[in-house]
């Protein structure tokens, strides 16, 4: 049984409690009594499935199960990975690659009038941002571009993965750092991308998505993600 696998006393409390999102859980006390642990170690498994996302707590509230999702735990592992070794990011941006392009022709299938008018929107928003007098680099359209269009997959692990690729990506703060010809040209890219969903042309798409990708390699992503943070401040386009 998969259930007699977890070493956590805590974690096994809630599978075998079916524990459902938004169902209010006993104290940690009344489950101590139950679990036969202390309360003190059955605190440090609680934080655990609380980093896990697993549960809630508040005053008022209580302990509640929440709706289950890989991404806090990818995100954690990822955050002490790149904080052991900031090169990582080059490793998991590889990762990244390979899951847009296996799942694009999945993900752009199911896209709907109303994603791609978002991803026009999104376009539009960030070429805003480029063509101000004090330049905005537009990372949470460039974040919320890609993520619209693998939002459609029946697969959570895979959305999870892509997120918390950004999450990384803002980590080794990509998202306060480019130059603005490498910015001019992702977008352009990106303006391409839609052009082609929108013309049933996914094969072109997609071509176009592997080039804009490999664009972080200008950038000298091994360099650049051991660069100071002081000295970032002198070169490309700042917040």
């Amino acid at each position: 049984m998969i259930v007699s696998q977890i070493e956590s006393d805590f974690l096994r409390y809630l599978l075998t409690h079916d524990c459902q999102p938004g169902t209010r859980l006993p104290s940690l006390e009344e489950i101590s009594a139950e679990v036969g642990i202390s309360v003190g170690k059955l605190r440090e498994q609680f934080e655990v499935a609380r980093m896990l996302g697993l549960v809630e707590a508040s005053p008022r509230k209580g302990i509640r199960c929440l709706p289950y999702d890989f991404l806090p735990a990818v995100r954690l592992s990822l955050m002490v990975a790149l904080s052991l070794d900031r090169g990582a990011f080059r490793a998991f941006a590889d990762l990244r690659i390979h899951l847009e392009t296996s799942f694009w022709d999945e993900a752009v299938s199911q896209l709907t009038a109303a994603d791609i008018a978002q991803l026009n929107e999104l376009v539009a928003q960030a070429q805003a941002k480029l063509s101000e007098n004090r330049i905005q680099i537009p990372y949470p359209e460039h974040r919320q571009f890609h993520l619209t269009i693998f939002s459609r997959l029946q697969n959570p692990f895979v959305q999870a993965l892509l997120a918390a690729y950004w999450d990384a990506y803002e980590a080794v703060e990509f998202n306060t750092y480019a130059d603005y010809s490498y910015l001019q040209e992702v977008w352009s890219y990106h303006e391409r991308i839609v052009r082609a969903i929108e013309a049933g042309d996914h094969v072109g798409g997609k071509e176009l998505l592997i080039q804009h990708m490999r664009l972080i390699d200008k950038m000298g992503v091994a360099h650049e993600i051991s660069m100071p943070a002081n000295a970032k401040q002198t070169q490309g386009v700042t917040l």
